[in-house]
């Protein structure tokens, strides 16, 4: 879980460019698109054949 700790002295916006980044560089992001639609292993195990 992605935690993020904000001070009174940050903004809104300041707090969800900190929460960004932590979820970027934990990956967070790409799992969840990865995790979207359903993908049938065969194409998985392709999809991981190219990557290479």
């Amino acid at each position: 879980m992605i935690e993020v700790k904000v001070n009174d002295s940050h903004s809104f916006e300041k707090a969800m460019r900190i929460f960004k980044k932590a979820c970027q560089k934990d990956g967070f992001m790409m799992e969840l698109k990865e995790r979207r639609f359903f993908v049938k292993p065969s194409e998985k195990k392709r999809h991981k054949y190219k990557k290479r």
